[in-house]
């Protein structure tokens, strides 16, 4: 019923957001002598924030028509190299022989947002890898009669995009899918171990989310399984190819997002509104381009998210060792091959510092010389894998590990 009500707001604010744009091409009209003025501003500012703040957006483009490599530029193509009911293998293949570049398997986090979210982390690895990344579908487009997706699926596309890119693959995890890419390179050194990939890089993940729990965390452990099935799945409404699919839907996550730092948020939509205002046109443009990406969100699989409940918050089961994937256990110390680099951020508030490093004590196995942690100071969650500390810090390490393990 959510879901419904959800839809039915929007459709109700359709008619007035069509009377804002109206009354803002009226107000941006050539020698209309209202415009300049300090009440045109104002009311500009009011019309134009309330076509924008109700706006939905959809998935964002990747956006990477080209690249640098040797100061030179090149173009790049997007292409599916592989389809699965609940995932495309997105390639960016660059315009340019480099046989010698590594393939690089980008495993983005299937909670909430799109996997364009991790534009800019596919941007910083182009000019010297062949990358690849996982573009999750929307819930709400995945139609009933095709197939349920549980964590068990997930796992079992992220090896099977492993095969395919063959073993001199390196995969790196952003957040949410460090338990299930930590299980899959675990099952593939454990039974295919000639295809296992070169190295792993872990990204603000929960491995053991019993270190230093975040508000997120304590939230999860705070309510049971039960709970977030009555509160958090609903149906897909009429009007969806995934009609009657059950869904954790985007607008819930999105809530879940903005609450935990609703003061900032607030006053970010307050700045916005001076900067238009004033006419601060390029401070505004940033930051409305960061909210039309945070703001774009997906519905995820009732099933996948239930069960990542489940196995990560409320139970730990990699830690414990109790960890299985279609109802075999799997061992993450059988890696010994593939090489594992963890990154934290100092003030990150949804995977705590100690929850990635984690994946260290369960792969006794690994040498010295296989394994690194960085704690990079001073950033937060989103700042591990996109922006300048990430551009100018975190990635060359990535590369320089994925060099060192080629």
């Amino acid at each position: 019923m959510l879901y419904q009500l959800y839809e039915l707001q929007r459709a109700t604010l359709g008619p007035m957001r069509m009377l804002a744009h109206g009354a803002l091409s009226f107000m941006d009209a050539p020698f209309n002598l209202l415009r300049p003025t300090p009440m045109g501003r104002l009311a500009v500012a009011a019309l134009d924030s309330f076509e924008h703040s109700t706006r939905r957006f959809g998935k964002p483009d990747f956006g990477h028509a080209a690249t640098t490599i040797a100061g030179e530029t090149v173009p790049v193509t997007e292409e599916v190299v592989a389809t699965r009911p609940w995932c495309e293998l997105r390639r960016f293949r660059r315009d340019v022989a480099r046989p010698d570049d590594p393939p690089l398997l980008l495993v983005a986090p299937m909670s909430g947002h799109y996997a364009t979210l991790l534009r800019g982390t596919v941007g910083a690895f182009l000019p010297n890898h062949d990358v690849y990344i996982t573009d999750w579908r929307d819930a709400r487009d995945v139609a009933l009669m095709e197939p349920d997706f549980g964590l068990d699926d997930y796992i079992d596309y992220v090896i099977d995009f492993l095969r395919l890119l063959g073993p001199e693959a390196h995969v790196v995890a952003v957040c949410q899918p460090a338990v299930p890419v930590l299980a899959a390179v675990a099952l593939l050194n454990e039974n295919e171990p000639a295809i296992a990939p070169r190295s792993m890089t872990l990204i603000g993940g929960p491995i053991d989310t019993r270190e230093a729990p975040t508000a997120v965390n304590e939230f999860a452990k705070r309510h049971d399984l039960d709970w977030f099935r009555a509160n958090t799945i609903h149906p897909v409404p009429l009007g969806h190819r995934g009609f009657m699919r059950r869904v954790y839907p985007g607008f819930l996550q999105l809530a879940g997002f903005m609450a935990m730092n609703l003061d900032r948020h607030l006053e970010a939509h307050w700045q916005m509104f001076q900067h238009l205002v004033q006419g601060d046109g390029e401070t505004l443009a940033a930051k409305r381009a960061f909210y039309e990406e945070y703001r774009a969100v997906m519905d995820l699989s009732a099933d996948f998210y239930l069960q990542t409940v489940q196995a990560v918050f409320h139970e730990h089961l990699l830690p414990r060792g109790l960890f299985t994937w279609h109802g075999e256990r799997v061992e993450p110390a059988a890696n010994a091959r593939t090489a594992l680099l963890t990154i934290e951020g100092e003030r990150d508030d949804i995977s705590g510092l100690g929850q990635t490093r984690a994946a260290h004590r369960l792969m006794p196995h690994l040498s010295p010389g296989k394994r690194e942690h960085r704690e990079q100071t001073g950033v937060g969650h989103y700042g591990l894998f996109n922006g300048s500390r990430f551009r100018g810090e975190i990635a060359p390490q990535i590369a320089a590990f994925v060099a060192a393990h080629r």
